[in-house]
């Protein structure tokens, strides 16, 4: 254990030099030094241990510290942390392309390997725009998507996040101008209401020779909410992409790897996107990494383009650390069962979420898979409610007026109503 002296020294240097995400760099908000992890538990310099509920941005889906994913590590260590992937190949990328290639929707065989979900976020509307440029038609540059989207921090994935309402509305007209059709309200296991594509059907009526591709989150909208839409807004989306020559990407960075209770968002839908994004979960939350996966033709018709290749190359793609741990982590998934697992965490969060809606502080309240949402009428003060969160003994870190849960899988019905009630118990003092 550190001394006090010592984790005040960690603390001030953090806050005189460090900037973490999303904050301030004159007034940045409070952090809490974490020692260690293990299971669902982190731990704090100070002995304090918390229950994580946020599986460290949506990645941690078996928790921290697991020995399969560790062991999985050491064992490539011994051989080589990395190796360009131009020119060469490794048994750890063959492997975990085996295993997502039996879990993937059918007909999405090309993988690209890539380093974070807002990459593969990037090279899917790379893909998207040289494809047509292949085809002939390279007017199709533009991207349609709906409201309220996230998409990642990096320069195009900004420009299909929500402008007015997301995270990026300050960079307004460097950004690429994209068509944003109205949020479906249909919510997900309710009535589906066919007005809810009239937005998007009217963009790709009007524009369909300037659009690439229409991009979107299947069923769960993430960092733009938390909103969890009717799965047959994508059935009759694909069905319209068809009609106007637009090809379907499906970004399945957080709900990929069964956070709703399904392997992949998709499978809630009758659909097979044309090129798919994966991310987080996949290493278990071992280390960044992620994948773009395309169908054949769309990659057949890329490499049979001018430039006969398709235009894209990171430095660190297929990292043999990285699809090692990655294969590890969809062996675990294989060894039980992770969807009764799921469907487990599910029933509990709305049992013991219920109570909420009579809040009057409360405006809805929201459980997919091993997601739980409390929506609040008013956006919290994120230091202040997370100061009571770390009294309660859990992680938990809203935004706006968003108070979430997706805990790792692995966690015991003890722990998740330790969230569960220490949320609640929160909401009420917050709000007095």
């Amino acid at each position: 254990m550190l001394t006090d002296k010592e984790i005040r020294h960690i603390l001030d240097t953090d806050r005189e030099h460090l900037w973490h995400p999303y904050t301030s760099a004159i007034d940045p908000l409070p952090v809490y030094p974490v020692r260690r992890a293990e299971g669902v538990t982190i731990e704090l310099y100070d002995g304090t241990k918390l229950i994580d509920g946020m599986a460290s941005w949506w990645a941690c889906i078996h928790g921290y510290n697991h020995p399969v994913l560790n062991n999985a590590v050491m064992e490539q260590l011994k051989d080589m942390s990395h190796v360009m992937f131009g020119g060469f190949t490794h048994k750890p990328a063959v492997d975990l392309a085996e295993r997502l290639l039996r879990i993937l929707p059918q007909g999405l065989t090309r993988i690209f390997y890539c380093d974070s979900g807002s990459v593969a976020v990037e090279i899917s509307m790379k893909m998207a725009v040289q494809y047509w440029q292949s085809s002939g038609q390279s007017s199709k540059t533009k991207f349609a998507t709906v409201r309220s989207g996230y998409h990642g921090d990096t320069w195009r994935a900004m420009s299909v996040c929500d402008p007015v309402t997301g995270m990026h509305g300050l960079f307004g007209n460097a950004l690429a101008p994209q068509f944003f059709a109205d949020q479906p309200r249909s919510r997900f296991g309710g009535e589906w209401d066919n007005a809810d594509l009239d937005s998007m059907k009217k963009i790709l009526e009007e524009h369909h020779d300037q659009i690439a591709a229409v991009i979107l989150e299947p069923v769960v909208q993430g960092a733009g909410g938390m909103w969890f839409y009717h799965p047959q807004y994508l059935n009759e989306l694909s069905v319209l992409c068809k009609e106007y020559g637009i090809l379907l990407i499906f970004d399945e960075i957080a709900t990929g790897f069964g956070r709703t209770g399904e392997m992949f968002a998709t499978f809630h839908t009758s659909v097979t996107p044309d090129i798919m994004t994966v991310g987080k979960g996949i290493t278990g939350g071992y280390m960044s990494f992620a994948a773009a996966i395309a169908t054949e033709y769309v990659a057949r018709t890329i490499s049979e383009g001018e430039a006969g290749v398709f235009m894209h190359g990171p430095t660190f793609m297929g990292n043999p650390l990285a699809c090692s741990v990655s294969a590890a982590s969809l062996d675990i998934l294989a060894s039980y069962d992770w969807q009764s697992k799921i469907h487990s965490i599910e029933r509990q969060m709305k049992e013991e979420f219920a109570v909420a809606k009579k809040y009057k502080e409360v405006a809805d309240v929201r459980v997919l898979g091993s997601i739980g949402v409390i929506e609040t009428k008013t956006p919290v003060d994120v230091a202040k409610v997370q100061k009571l969160f770390v009294k309660e003994g859990i992680w938990v870190r809203p935004f706006g007026k968003n108070i979430y849960i997706m805990p790792p899988y692995i966690i015991g019905s003890g722990e998740l109503s330790k969230l569960t009630h220490g949320i609640l118990k929160v909401i009420r003092e917050y709000y007095g």
